[in-house]
């Protein structure tokens, strides 16, 4: 008789003991090792000790462990008394009922290669970030990448904004589309990047596609940030500049343990070569804007001030805020972006952009000479030229 399997099991919590029961009670099956985090079962799996291994939903799990087993040629089977979000993004097959069953099944089929994500390309990353309290985050990007796409650039616009994902309703599209879903789970699991982009970015004018958002606020746990490192070579290999749309909160450091709900946020400020930070005019979005100014890591951002009005920041509101914000913050150059909600509300009633709606609009041009200045910026810090392409 055969030697029976062995299976590394890394399962937390009260469920590990019948995990263990359940597949030692079976002739072709032996457990070699409990291991007390993933760490230990990838290390394990490395060594050649098993040949599959059952694990359950852990803070640290996440594509590049996934990889490691599969490269060390171990089979993998999740398991979960609930929804295991994680484990369905990155492709790990669920033994719902016959746990045995499903961990022979892992070793009679063996798990696909990871498909390498393209050479980095030279397009230009930029994030829009800000503060809380909706203060025009994705009004600033759907136009940004508007504007990038009017001036001859081939652009790709990311709502990457996990609390509360916009772009699609900004733009008019499907809330009901895959986007970054879809693309970030599948990324996740190993296929081609570049592929999963050219399904899924939606063409809403020339040279302007779009990835939605997530449909659903509660599935921000299938955006990761190993998903996201394999997309971000993708993305600029397809796009002269690349908008990232990002949520406001970025709290706890890049280091803090477990899933984050801001590691979306945190991926893609740390990708871009330049953020624009949004904040509004209002005295209390001001103050919300220092304070993310002050913690804000990495090269300053270009300081974009929305809803600037007179009734809210005095009779010369351009140059209060921006002898506040130089006070409280230093910022040495603010860009102001005026009140203007008539052209505003044509957009958003019409799914349509400023450009589109209102192309006098004092909003439109603010926005689109500060695109102008951030694109070759952003250009110039990848040591590209600020050239555009027809």
């Amino acid at each position: 008789m055969s030697a029976p399997l062995g299976v590394i099991v890394a399962v937390r919590g009260d469920g590990e003991a019948a995990v263990v029961a359940e597949v030692d009670a079976h002739p072709r099956l032996a457990v070699v090792r409990r291991c007390a985090d993933l760490a230990e079962a990838v290390a394990v799996a490395r060594a050649g000790l098993g040949s599959v291994v059952v694990l359950s939903e852990q803070p640290h799990l996440d594509a590049d462990a996934v990889a490691a087993i599969r490269a060390a040629g171990a089979g993998l089977v999740g398991v979960a008394d609930g929804a295991a979000p994680r484990l369905e993004a990155l492709g790990v097959p669920l033994a719902r009922a016959g746990l045995a069953e499903a961990v022979l099944a892992a070793v009679d089929r063996p798990a696909p290669d990871f498909v390498p994500p393209p050479e980095r390309g030279p397009g230009a990353v930029i994030a829009v970030w800000g503060t809380g309290g909706a203060p025009g985050r994705t009004t600033v990007a759907v136009n940004l990448a508007a504007e990038s796409a009017l001036a001859g650039h081939r652009t790709v616009l990311v709502d990457l904004d996990t609390y509360g994902a916009s772009v699609a309703t900004a733009m008019g599209l499907a809330d009901e589309a895959p986007g970054i879903a879809a693309v970030a789970r599948a990324a996740a699991r190993g296929e081609d990047p570049a592929s999963l982009l050219a399904r899924h970015a939606v063409e809403v004018a020339p040279r302007l596609r779009v990835v939605t958002g997530l449909t659903r606020a509660a599935r921000w746990p299938e955006v990761t940030a190993p998903a996201l490192e394999r997309l971000w070579p993708a993305l600029r290999a397809q796009a002269d500049v690349v908008v990232l749309d990002l949520a406001a909160p970025a709290d706890g450091g890049p280091h803090a343990p477990g899933p984050r709900r801001d590691g979306a946020t945190l991926a893609g400020l740390a990708e871009a070569d330049a953020v624009v930070a949004v904040g509004g005019a209002e005295p209390h979005q001001l103050v919300r804007l220092v304070h993310a100014l002050l913690d804000v890591d990495g090269p300053a951002p270009v300081v974009a001030v929305n809803r600037i009005r007179a009734s809210v920041a005095g009779s010369r509101p351009e140059d209060a805020i921006a002898a506040a914000l130089g006070r409280h913050a230093g910022v040495a150059e603010v860009w102001p972006l005026p009140w203007d909600l008539r052209a505003c509300d044509a957009a958003a009633r019409d799914g349509r952009t400023l450009a589109e709606v209102a192309p006098r609009s004092p909003l439109r041009r603010a926005i689109a000479s500060m695109a102008e200045v951030v694109i070759a910026a952003a250009r110039a810090a990848r040591g590209e030229p600020a050239t555009v392409t027809d």
